[in-house]
């Protein structure tokens, strides 16, 4: 007895292989048989999914999520869902554990949706997830930025010989329950204060339990070069795999050097190292304004950064760096700085507006504009960088070793998350390459799409059983229709789900049927290669 066949549809098993006709039957969690169209009898499915003229392919892994909280707000996950994302994977140099008791505390008291954090540990919280009910299943890296935090704390200077020692013990801990490896991000405090040596030490760690490294690398402007020559060689002396999260070349005056690192990460891998890429397919990034400060001027922690925001002999130091660094946004000008989300009441009227627009209508140059907002608010201030090219996005979608991220929340069109704009990531990452860069401007081909969202992240990551639309594999499986599917957010009107999936299973589980939620919660906490039987 089968719980549901899928029939009539045209699938791509995520192998980059070209599409078959074929019916696929699931028993509990697992496909069970992929046979050619009507061999398989109708009659003993208790549900039949009809997906004449669609695509049915494995589930898509997010290699690169920030949704550790909304998914607790939102455990539908719905903007992700609503591409076909079964998967999501988090870690970038922050992780959601393991915490000390004061990292817990700060956590639970800037938390904004409704959970309690109720964990310590990286694994606490993904079993917390799993048993609290997600759609979707869920990984993660151990943040080397909250690791730092938790044994060294935020200030910038070298870690001890002890404490590193301390960060592998948490390490160990963290692997042997499940964690994939290391994620850095090496631009944020007081991540970015950890020496290329420190990194490797906690990648030699997680190496012993089948770990990979995944990195936000140092420097993603003028100096991505040298950024990308330290993550493989963190990677090669630590003897594990990598992954270059979100590869890209930020500024109009660095897009040259994205051949290079391509042509790096390119003799790394024929030289036999495990290294890969992902992209998210936008030309504009988004992170926290804050990130145009020095970060010798966040040592401390955020609100020392605020207070010294208020010193005006601090400020004046700071204005004057940002003014010789020309640091301040990785883009030509103030034009393509786009304000996204701000705390306080004033200063959310500056949402949807330019930096340059802010600085208009304070009636002041964009630097102090800038920290007139971060030192108001006392906050990162949500932001876009327009920053990147076209061309050079085109390209690393064309790499075979390139998966696709979001590198952002997922949300709802609903609720607290329409209080502020957001990337339209969030939103329409998958579908954007599966209806504009698949279906309408033919940079890559369908089963080389879904290779690169599924097959290949699940190999990257290690997670046995996944990533593939094969018997016996997990029956994450996704159905869409070619000609419709896409993404409709945009940076003007950005909380809209992506059209065109129709039917999504989690671990054989029918979450979207018929373009609609069902409020099955099937996902689960997935383990990397080290963890414990």
């Amino acid at each position: 007895m089968l719980d549901v066949l899928i029939v009539g549809g045209e699938i791509h098993d995520g192998s980059g292989a070209e599409p078959v006709k074929a019916d696929v039957g699931i028993t509990g969690d697992r496909i069970v048989v992929v046979r050619p169209p009507g061999e398989i009898d109708q009659a003993g499915a208790a549900r039949v999914i009809d997906a004449t003229s669609r695509v049915v392919c494995p589930g898509f892994i997010n290699i690169l999520s920030h949704s550790y909280f909304s998914i607790l707000t939102d455990p539908r996950s719905l903007g992700e869902l609503a591409q076909g994302v079964t998967t999501q994977v988090f870690g970038e140099g922050s992780s959601v554990g393991p915490l000390t008791p004061e990292m817990r505390a700060t956590m639970a008291q800037s938390r904004d949706g409704d959970y309690e954090v109720c964990w310590s540990r990286l694994s606490e919280y993904l079993h917390h997830v799993e048993v609290r009910g997600a759609a979707q299943n869920v990984a993660s890296f151990i943040g080397a930025g909250t690791l730092r935090a938790n044994v060294v704390g935020y200030t910038d200077r070298p870690a001890t010989g002890a404490e590193i020692g301390a960060m592998q013990g948490l390490v160990a801990e963290e692997m042997a329950d499940g964690a994939l490896g290391i994620g850095s991000s090496l631009i944020y405090p007081p991540g970015s204060y950890a020496s290329t040596a420190e990194l490797t030490a906690l990648c030699t760690t997680a190496a012993a339990y089948g770990g990979r490294y995944a990195s936000h690398v140092r420097d993603e402007g003028a100096g991505l070069l040298e950024a990308t020559e330290e993550f493989l060689a963190i990677c090669r002396d630590a003897g594990l795999p990598g992954e270059h999260w979100h590869l890209k070349a930020a500024g109009t005056g660095n897009w040259h050097l994205m051949d290079g690192a391509i042509a790096r990460l390119e003799r790394a891998r024929e030289a036999g190292l495990q290294v890969t890429a992902d992209v998210y397919p936008y030309t504009a990034s988004s992170t926290g304004l804050t990130t145009i400060i020095p970060d010798r001027f966040h040592s401390g922690g955020a609100e020392v950064l605020y207070d010294r925001l208020a010193d005006a002999g601090v400020r004046a130091e700071i204005r004057r760096e940002l003014e010789k660094t020309g640091r301040w946004g990785d883009v030509s000008s103030a034009e393509g700085v786009l304000i996204l989300h701000a705390t306080t009441d004033a200063n959310r009227a500056f949402q949807g507006c330019t930096l340059a627009q802010v600085a208009a209508e304070k009636g002041c140059d964009p630097i102090d504009a800038a920290l007139d907002l971060i030192a108001s608010d006392r906050s990162r201030i949500g932001v876009a960088f327009f920053s990147m090219s076209e061309d050079n996005l085109r390209k690393a979608l064309g790499k075979p070793w390139v998966s696709i991220c979001s590198d952002g929340t997922s949300m709802a069109p609903e609720g607290e998350f329409l209080r502020a704009p957001t990337h339209p990531r969030a939103y329409g990452s998958f579908a954007r390459v599966l209806g504009h860069y698949v279906r309408d401007e033919r940079v890559l081909t369908l089963p080389e799409a879904v290779r690169k969202m599924s097959g290949q992240p699940a190999a990257t990551l290690g997670l046995a059983g996944r990533g593939q639309l094969r018997e016996g594999f997990f029956a994450d499986v996704v159905v869409f229709d070619p000609a419709a599917v896409g993404d409709t957010a945009t940076f003007d009107d950005p909380h809209r789900l992506a059209t065109g999936v129709t039917d999504v299973l989690v671990n054989g589980q029918v979450t979207i049927g018929g373009g609609a939620f069902t409020g099955t919660l099937a996902g689960r906490a997935l383990a990397g290669s080290g963890a414990r039987a």
